[in-house]
């Protein structure tokens, strides 16, 4: 019976010259695996290799590849059906020409799955999407990180290999004769096939295991490439696990007490009473790419690599337990500046309809101070001029730099060095017109392809991460003498934090050592020097500088002044792309999409019971993001009156 249905199988997928696609089926399979398995290997965990790891994630994957095969069988069955009588001669050539590109497009695929994980450890998924978008930062990026030649080679090699096998296998057999009406039949089962696969392929067959790095493997890139595509925007009352929306609102409550004395509704509204009178000071707040608390001195590292930032960690406040929200700048920026969990689908910064929101700098604009957003890149890759322009930020980018004001650039934006001058001048303007400055600063040389001007550390440029750490911190120690000489820095305070840390996956979804970052708050006549090792979110860092300056405000942040109330309610938020989660009691609760819950031990990657605890965990995690997206769907976050937005600076002097 079985050899019968595979017989009519292959009668009406494959008949005469429609074997073709048999071959290509194969080969579309056996590359896949191959991707596969390479990434396993790039990966150098004996982990992922072990049997019921990997054999799992080959099975899987082969439902996916043949899945997406048949969008990519399809066409061709469309052409040899179409193919005229009188021109069956000619159908080889056609073929195996249709082949080349299709051998180009597997090879630049699967290169490029290679890269991607090397960045990411993951498969195509949001960020890819966005590259498209960008494409200039991130062909110049590529151009700069790799040999660009080399990589171009190898395509091209591997292209004329795949054509070579598929070509020569597949001319065999289109000159096989077919019966009347086979070709209709067999385009139409294709045409079918690629209907079904769209309707039934899920990305949760994908989730067998619980270290996800193996479930990244057993996915396919092209398909995940398509599903972050058409889903990049994410409604969380329709996908998400939900509450009753006043159990919701009282669970988030909870957690922000106390409630505002006029009985707002909105639990995330409250009214913050400064201690003591307002301290009316600069703050400099420099978000730094990529900045692993693993990275620093102070939390191990033997290899020297800040000791600037070693240093100010001694002479100022170390907050040794926070938590980046996401894995992208663009997560960092929303949480430092709305002070808001990380809602699943893109970062508010990319949104549409960001402008006129509640902000950390809207709190320093009503104490009489000017927001100022300092970037070393153009502000338009991520949104990022429209967001902070939106929201009453003056936004000074590479755009205001003369030729002879930038030491270095790459693709990114120009040197930390360039940046933090940049920063200097524009402060000094402010204070020379009698104005009280809040700045956010964001650092970009941390990043691939990891180049600086040569001669500033002694690790030469383009040699990897650490010499990327070691130069921002160079350039950090550099900007903070600089400022010692301002007449603006004894009433200045610095704070220093990362805007998410150099790793994306682990052997979970949100695996809390991967979001660790440090923070340092350094004023030598401001600030006495200590630790702060209270769990601690990113959303939590612009109501704790606030709560440092004693400003009483109307507060709609979804954070919490860690010095005040931190130490009563430990916790970290945190998101990876569809996954949200909250950090608490030394567990990880992941909401999923499709309502699925899951609550892992955070150092095991163990999955836990939902025990009473564990409710209880469940519903504050929901409480924070069911409220928070609700909110921002709903207009509440908007300030009274709109913001509007400011004009950019002018170029520096």
């Amino acid at each position: 019976m079985p050899s019968r249905l595979f017989a009519t199988i292959d009668r009406t997928l494959f008949p005469g010259r429609f074997r073709a696609l048999r071959v290509v089926l194969a080969g579309f399979v056996l590359w896949n695996a191959v991707v596969r398995v390479g990434l396993a290997l790039y990966e150098r965990d004996l982990a992922l290799l072990v049997p019921w790891r990997l054999v799992p994630a080959l099975l899987i994957g082969l439902v996916f590849d043949a899945g997406v095969a048949t969008f990519v069988l399809a066409p061709l069955a469309l052409i040899l059906w179409a193919w005229p009588a009188r021109l069956e001669g000619r159908v080889r050539h056609l073929v195996t020409a249709l082949l080349l590109p299709l051998a180009a497009m597997w090879a630049f695929i699967g290169g490029s799955e290679l890269v991607f994980w090397n960045e990411f450890t993951s498969r195509f998924n949001f960020i890819a999407v966005d590259y498209l978008v960008y494409t200039n930062e991130v062909i110049g990026n590529i151009r700069e990180s790799y040999d660009l030649p080399l990589a171009l080679a190898a395509v091209a090699a591997v292209t004329l290999a795949l054509w070579a096998l598929l070509a020569r296998a597949a001319w065999r057999t289109l000159s096989v004769p077919q019966a009347a009406g086979a070709p209709r039949r067999a385009a139409g089962a294709w045409v079918v096939l690629a209907l079904a696969a769209y309707l039934g392929l899920d990305a949760r067959l994908a989730e067998f295991s619980s270290d996800g790095r193996a479930n990244e493997l057993a996915a396919n890139g092209w398909f995940s490439f398509g599903h972050a595509f058409w889903r990049n925007e994410i409604d969380y009352d329709r996908f998400y696990a939900t509450l009753p929306a006043e159990r919701a609102s009282a669970a988030l409550a909870a957690e922000l007490a106390p409630a505002p004395a006029d009985g707002s509704p909105r639990p995330y509204e409250r009214d913050v009473r400064g201690e003591g009178p307002e301290r009316k000071l600069n703050v400099v707040l420099v978000s730094v790419e990529s900045l692993s608390a693993e990275f620093l001195g102070v939390f191990g590292n033997e290899a020297r690599l800040t000791p600037n930032l070693d240093r100010l960690a001694s002479e100022g406040l170390l907050f040794t337990r926070l938590y980046a929200t996401g894995t992208r700048t663009v997560r960092g920026l929303e949480a430092l500046t709305l002070s808001m969990p990380p809602t699943p689908g893109h970062s508010i910064v990319k949104r549409p309809d960001n402008g006129g929101l509640f902000t950390a700098g809207e709190v320093f604009r009503e104490k009489g101070y000017e927001p100022i957003f300092v970037y070393g890149g153009y502000g338009y890759f991520d949104n990022m001029n429209a967001f902070f322009g939106g929201n009453g930020y003056t936004v000074v980018d590479r755009t205001v730099l003369r030729a002879d004001q930038i030491h270095y650039e790459n693709i990114w934006g120009v040197a930390d060095e360039d940046l933090f001058d940049l920063t200097i001048r524009e402060l000094d303007r402010r204070h020379a017109a009698g104005k009280r400055f809040f700045a956010h600063v964001m650092t970009t040389s941390n990043h691939r392809p990891y180049t600086y001007p040569e001669g500033r550390i002694d690790i030469p440029p383009k040699s990897g991460r650490h010499g990327g750490v070691k130069y921002t911190d160079w350039a950090i120690g550099h900007f903070v003498e600089e400022a010692r000489k301002r007449p603006w820095f004894d009433d200045t305070i610095f704070v220093v934090v990362a805007d998410h840390t150099h790793r994306g996956r682990g052997r979970t979804d949100l695996p809390i050592e991967n979001y660790h970052i440090p923070m340092v708050v350094w004023s030598p006549r401001h600030v006495k020097p200590g630790r702060v090792d209270t769990i601690a979110s990113q959303i939590d860092v612009a109501p704790t500088l606030l709560g440092m300056l004693g400003f009483s405000y109307r507060s709609r942040f979804f954070g919490h002044d860690v010095l005040r109330e931190g130490a009563a309610r430990p916790r970290a938020l945190m998101a990876n792309y569809q996954t949200v989660g909250l950090y608490q009691d030394g567990v990880v609760v992941e909401l999923k999409p499709n309502r699925r819950v899951r609550i892992v031990d955070a150092v095991t990657g163990e999955e836990r019971p939902l025990d009473e605890r564990g409710r209880r965990l469940l519903d504050e995690a929901i409480g924070y993001y069911q409220v928070a997206s609700s909110a921002y769907a709903k207009g509440e976050l908007k300030q009274k009156l709109a913001v509007a937005a400011p004009p950019k600076a002018a170029a520096s002097p």
